[in-house]
């Protein structure tokens, strides 16, 4: 019996899957992890996402955010590691998705349940009146985004450094984790606290847990059932292929 047969029938007779994803899984949709080498922070300083930072000197850090994660990320697709996971919740089997990413794109991959953990790009939140606005109603240039409600200065709603993770999302992924009885890990390394924390309380809570990934991680040998090291969307393949969707 294949490693694939296997999982595909672990699949199969599990009632409550979630999804954890990280970086790794967009990398083939061309945007860079932030750590590591190679990662964004190797070639700009984070102190463009300190939120005091952007509250006092928005005029330096604003083009460099929009830069990044604008024009940049915007360009970004789905790849078939996304499109996997939107057939298995289409299918039945994944109940949601936790994402540590803000690219909005298993979203356009067409999942519903997915709960963004460290915000999304997809809007912007006055830091005076806390209007929220969507990032595809403004017009951005190398000017900080101003509310059109009060003027105040516009943020991204993804969570900046000196930012809490958001109630609704952390509650959500911590409840997703505690219930559900089987976990895909797939592109995330487990560097990011207190996110890493999630796939643990999976384990603990009785989950089987499924690691894609190109590398080893600090999950390999502490609580992965299963270790698939191929690139996201080629396990992906294999593994629907497998399932027959």
């Amino acid at each position: 019996m294949n490693e694939f047969k296997e999982i595909a029938d672990l699949i199969r007779h599990s009632g409550n899957i979630c999804a954890f994803t990280g970086a790794g899984i967009s990398v083939e949709s061309g945007i860079p992890p932030f750590r590591g080498e190679g990662g964004l922070w190797s070639k700009y300083d984070p102190a463009i996402l300190d939120l005091d930072t952007y509250k006092t000197n928005s005029e330096k850090s604003w083009p460099v955010i929009k830069k990044l994660f604008f024009d940049f990320f915007g360009k970004a697709k789905v790849n078939d590691a996304h499109t996997g996971l939107a057939k298995l919740e289409k299918a039945g089997y994944l109940k949601s998705i936790i994402t540590q990413n803000i690219d909005n794109l298993h979203f356009d991959a067409g999942n519903k349940e997915v709960y963004e953990y460290h915000g999304n790009s997809r809007q912007m939140l006055c830091l005076s009146c806390s209007e929220v606005e969507q990032v595809k109603n403004i017009f951005l240039n190398d000017k900080a985004p101003r509310c059109k409600n009060c003027g105040g200065l516009l943020k991204p709603d993804f969570i900046f450094f000196g930012e809490g993770i958001p109630m609704d999302a952390y509650e959500n992924s911590l409840n997703a984790a505690r219930t559900c009885d089987l976990m895909i890990l797939i592109g995330t390394k487990g560097e990011v606290i207190p996110a890493s924390s999630l796939p643990y309380i999976a384990k603990e809570s009785g989950a089987k847990i499924i690691e894609i990934n190109i590398e080893e991680t600090v999950y390999t040998a502490s609580i992965s059932d299963y270790f698939i090291k191929q690139k996201a969307s080629i396990a992906m393949n294999n593994l629907i292929k497998e399932l027959n969707l």
